[in-house]
C-alpha cells in the first residue's frame, strides 16, 4: 500500500492531539496551568462548541468574536462598578457624619432639659410637700364628717325606730331596722370597728324589741289557729267567727318577719350555717318558720331529752316517727296558710319544705347525740341504723323532700359510725352465711317442685346469699358519699369471694362424688352467683359506682389498674366484679370438667365391649331382613341416656347446655379414636357402626338440638367414609394419592366430609376391609 502523505499525516496528527487524554487535576482545574494542560472548563468549551469533527474548525473564528465581545463587555462592566463605589461609600460616610452630629446636639439638649427639670422639681418639692398635706387633711376631714354623717344616720335610725314603737307603727319601724341593717352590711369593709360594733349594738337592741313584739303577736295568733297540729287536723273544727280577720293578722305578721329576714341573720351571723353533725353549709331558716317550730321543738325536747321515758337509747323510731308525724300533720296548714303568704312577699321559700329542715334540724342533733353512745351495742346500733334509713325512706317518699337538701344519713357518714357500720355489716353478714351453709335445706332448691322458677337450681344457701347482699346494696344506697358507697361495694366484693372459697372447700369434700346432688348443687351455686354479678356489671348503680371509683381512684377497690385498664373502666367496657367472675368462671369450669370426666369414664367402661365388636365379621346389610341396634352398644346407650337425664335434673339450663355439647364433643373423640381407628371394617360393619350412631346415638342428644350430628362430625364423617361403595372409595383413594393435582379437599366436601383431613381419610379407607382382589 503506498505511504500516506504529508497531508494526511498532518490531519491524524491534529486529529489525535484532539483526542489525546487531558488532566482534570483539581489544582490544574483552578489555574488552568498544570503542566501545560488546557483548563477542564475550556476543554469541555471547545467538545460543545467544535468537537472532534475536523469539518467544525471553520467555527473557531466565530466562537473566537464571540469570547472577545463578552470579554470587552466584562471589562466595561468592572470599569463602571469600580468608578461608582467611591462614590457610594463616600456619600454613606457623609450621612454616617451628619446623623453623629446631630445625636451629639440632642444629647446636649437632653442634658439640659434634664438639669432645668432637676431644678424645678427641686423648687417645686416644697410646695408638692405642703399641698399633700393640706389633701391628706381635706381626706380626714371628709372621713371624720362621713363617720359623723355615719353615727347620725344611725341616731336618726334610732330615733325614727322609737318613734314608730310609740306610736305603734311597727310597719315603719321595721323598715328602719332594715335600713340599718343593710348600713351594718355596708360597713362591713370599711375598718372602722368601734362604728360597726355601735352599729351593731344598736341594730341587735331596736331588732330584739321588734323580733320579740311580733314573735309575741304571732305566737298568740298561732294559737288562735290551732297551732301545732300535735294530732292529724279534722274537718270537725268549726271556722272560727272572725277568720278573716285572722287570716289578715296572719298575712300582716308573715310578712313583717319577712323584712326582718335580713337582720336576723346579721344578729346570728350564719348567712351559711355549718351543722354540727357534719351537714353542708345550708341557708338559715325563714324567721316564720323559726317561731313556728319553737312549740314542737319544746315539745321535742320534753319527751326526748333527760330522764323521760320516752328519752330511750333503743327506741330511736319514737322521736324520728314523732317528728314525721309532726311533717305530716303540718303539711296542709303550711301548703294553703303559709305559702301564699310567702309567694305574695317575693320569699323564694317553700313553706313546707322549710318546715321540714327545722324538724330534721331536731332529729339530726339527736341522732348525733345518740349514735356513738350505742358503739359499743352491736344489736342496738343495728337498730338505730335500720331507723334511719326507714326515716330516710319515708322522708324521701311520703314527704317528698328535696334530694338536693340533706337528710339524715350524714349522721352515718361520721368516720367512727360509718366504721362501726361497716364492721357489724361483715359480722353479721359471715354469721348469716355460716348459718345457712349449715342448714339442712342449704343445697337444695325451695323452688324444685315448680319447673317455672326453677330455671337457675340455685341451692337455698346461694340465694340467701345473693339476696343479703342485694340487701346491703339497698341500705347504702341512699348514701349521699360515694366513696361511703365504695367501701361497702368493697365489702360485697370481699363477702362473695369469701363464699366463693367456701364453696371451693365443700367441692373439694364432694370432689370423690362428682356426680352427686350436693356437688352439682355447688356447680348450680357458682353459676347463680356468676350469672347475678354479671347482671349488677350492667346496673345503672353499679355503673355510677363504677365511675366514681375511676375518678376518686379508689386503688383499694380497683388494685394498681394500668392506662389500658382505667380506660375500660371509665368507658363502661369493664365491670367492677370482672375479677371475682373470672374466678367464679374458673371454678365453674373446674367442677363442669371434673363431672363430665366422670361420666365419660362411666360410658367409656361400658363401651369397652363395643370397642371391640367383630366389625370384620358382621354380616351384610342385605343379609338382614332389618337392621337393629348392635348388642354390645346397649348398654353404652342406656348408660349415656341415664347419664343425660340425671344431668338435666340436677344442672340448671345454662350449665346442661354446656354440658351436654362438651359430652357430646368428648365422646365423638373417644368413639372415632377407640372404635373407628381401633378396628378394621367390612361392608356389614360399616352398615352397624353408621346405624349405632345415626338412628341410636345421634338421637339421644337430638332432645336438645334440631341436628345433634353436628356435635359428632368425626364420627358421621368417618361413617361417610366407611359406606362408601367400593367404586367410589377407589376413586376417591385414588384422588387422596395424587395430592394437589386433583383438590382432595374439593372431593371431600362433596361428599360431605369437612373436618377430617386428607390424610385421616386416606387412613379411613385403609380401614376398610371390602377391597377388590381382597
Amino acid at each position: 500500500m503506498a505511504a500516506p502523505s504529508a497531508e494526511q499525516q498532518n490531519g491524524q496528527s491534529d486529529e489525535s492531539d484532539l483526542q489525546s487524554p487531558i488532566s482534570t487535576n483539581d489544582e490544574d482545574s483552578e489555574t488552568g496551568l498544570g503542566d501545560g494542560a488546557l483548563p477542564v472548563y475550556l476543554v469541555d468549551l471547545i467538545e460543545k462548541e467544535i468537537g472532534v469533527d475536523l469539518k467544525s474548525l471553520k467555527k473557531v473564528s466565530a466562537l473566537l468574536e464571540k469570547l472577545t465581545a463578552e470579554n470587552k463587555l466584562l471589562e466595561e462592566q468592572v470599569l463602571t462598578v469600580s468608578s461608582s463605589v467611591p462614590l457610594r461609600v463616600s456619600a454613606a460616610l457623609s450621612a454616617a457624619e451628619e446623623s453623629r452630629v446631630s445625636l451629639e446636639g440632642l444629647l446636649q439638649r437632653e442634658r439640659v432639659l434634664s438639669n432645668t427639670l432637676i431644678q424645678h422639681l427641686q423648687g417645686a418639692q416644697s410646695w408638692a410637700d405642703s399641698l399633700g398635706r393640706t389633701l391628706e387633711q381635706l381626706d380626714n376631714t371628709e372621713k371624720h364628717m362621713k363617720y359623723l354623717q355615719c353615727l347620725s344616720r344611725i341616731e336618726e335610725l334610732s330615733d325614727s325606730i322609737q318613734q314608730c314603737l310609740i306610736t305603734n307603727s311597727i310597719w315603719e319601724a321595721v323598715v328602719a331596722v332594715g335600713s340599718m341593717a343593710r348600713l351594718d352590711v355596708g360597713l362591713k369593709q370599711s375598718g372602722c370597728s368601734h362604728l360597726q360594733a355601735f352599729l351593731r349594738e344598736t341594730l341587735c337592741f331596736w331588732h330584739k324589741i321588734i323580733k320579740d313584739r311580733l314573735a309575741g303577736d304571732f305566737e298568740e295568733l298561732l294559737i288562735q289557729l290551732h297551732w301545732p297540729f300535735i294530732s292529724p287536723p279534722t274537718q270537725s273544727l268549726s271556722t272560727p267567727a272572725n277568720a278573716q280577720e285572722l287570716h289578715s293578722q296572719l298575712e300582716l305578721l308573715v310578712a313583717q318577719l319577712l323584712s326582718l329576714q335580713t337582720s336576723d341573720d346579721l344578729i346570728s351571723e350564719k348567712p351559711t350555717s355549718v351543722s354540727r353533725v357534719g351537714l353542708p353549709p345550708t341557708t338559715p331558716l325563714s324567721l316564720p318558720v323559726q317561731i313556728m317550730l319553737l312549740p314542737l321543738s319544746k315539745r321535742f325536747r320534753y319527751h326526748f331529752t333527760g330522764n323521760r321515758q320516752t328519752n330511750s337509747l333503743n327506741k330511736p323510731e319514737w322521736f324520728l316517727t314523732q317528728v314525721l308525724m309532726w311533717m305530716g300533720n303540718s303539711s296542709n296548714f303550711m301548703e294553703e296558710k303559709i305559702q301564699p303568704i310567702l309567694d305574695r312577699n317575693g320569699a323564694n321559700v317553700n313553706a313546707k319544705v322549710e318546715l321540714c329542715r327545722g324538724l330534721l334540724t331536731l332529729a339530726q342533733e339527736k341522732l348525733a347525740l345518740d349514735a356513738p353512745r350505742l358503739l359499743y351495742d352491736d344489736s342496738l346500733f343495728c337498730h338505730l341504723v335500720d331507723e334511719i334509713l326507714q326515716f330516710e325512706r319515708e322522708l324521701r317518699t311520703t314527704h317528698s323532700y328535696p334530694s338536693t337538701l340533706p337528710g339524715v344519713l350524714h349522721v352515718l357518714l361520721e368516720e367512727v359510725v360509718l366504721q362501726k357500720w361497716l364492721t357489724v355489716e361483715r359480722k353479721m353478714a359471715i354469721e348469716k352465711v355460716d348459718a345457712m351453709l349449715s342448714a339442712e335445706g342449704a343445697w337444695s332448691s325451695q323452688y324444685k317442685d315448680i319447673s317455672d322458677m326453677d330455671e337457675l337450681k340455685a341451692p337455698d344457701c346461694a340465694e340467701t346469699f345473693m339476696t343479703l347482699l342485694l340487701v346491703i346494696t339497698d341500705r347504702y344506697r341512699a348514701l349521699p358519699c360515694p366513696r361511703a358507697q365504695l367501701r361497702f361495694l368493697a365489702l360485697q366484693r370481699e363477702l362473695v369471694d369469701d363464699f366463693r372459697i367456701r364453696l371451693t372447700q365443700v367441692m373439694k369434700e364432694e370432689s370423690r362424688n362428682p356426680l352427686g346432688a350436693r356437688y352439682c348443687a355447688i356447680l348450680n351455686a357458682a353459676n347463680y352467683i356468676s350469672t347475678v354479678l354479671g347482671d349488677w356489671g350492667d346496673n345503672v348503680f353499679f355503673l355510677q359506682l363504677q365511675q366514681s371509683a375511676v375518678a376518686l381512684g379508689e386503688e383499694e377497690l380497683l388494685g394498681p389498674l394500668g392506662v389500658t385498664e382505667s380506660g375500660r373502666l371509665a368507658s363502661l367496657e369493664g365491670s367492677l366484679f370482672e375479677g371475682l367472675l373470672g374466678l367464679l368462671e374458673r371454678l365453674r369450669g373446674d367442677m363442669l370438667g371434673r363431672l363430665l370426666e366422670a361420666v365419660m369414664r362411666d360410658v367409656q367402661k361400658k363401651a369397652q365391649p363395643y370397642c371391640r365388636d367383630r366389625w370384620l365379621s358382621l354380616p351384610s346389610q342385605c343379609d338382614q331382613a332389618t337392621m337393629s341396634l348392635s348388642s354390645l352398644a346397649c348398654p353404652l346407650m342406656l348408660c349415656l341416656r341415664d347419664h343425660l337425664l340425671q344431668l338435666q335434673q340436677m344442672l340448671c339450663l345454662p350449665l346442661f347446655q354446656m354440658g351436654w355439647q362438651d359430652l357430646a364433643e368428648r365422646l365423638d373423640l373417644f368413639l372415632y379414636q377407640n372404635v373407628i381407628l381401633y378396628n378394621h371394617f367390612n361392608e356389614g360393619g360399616a352398615a352397624q357402626l353408621q346405624f349405632d350412631m345415626t338412628r341410636n346415638l345421634f338421637p339421644l342428644f337430638g332432645h336438645y338440638c334440631k341436628r345433634p350430628e353436628n356435635f359428632f362430625k368425626h364420627v358421621k364423617e368417618a361413617c361417610i367414609i366407611l359406606c362408601l361403595n367400593v367404586g367410589s372409595a377407589l376413586l376417591l383413594r385414588d384422588v387422596l394419592r395424587q395430592g394437589k393435582q386433583l383438590s382432595p379437599m374439593s372431593a371431600l366436601n362433596e361428599l360431605g366430609v369437612y373436618r377430617l383431613a386428607p390424610c385421616d381419610v386416606l387412613i379411613l379407607l385403609n380401614l376398610r376391609a371390602s377391597w377388590p382382589g381382597k
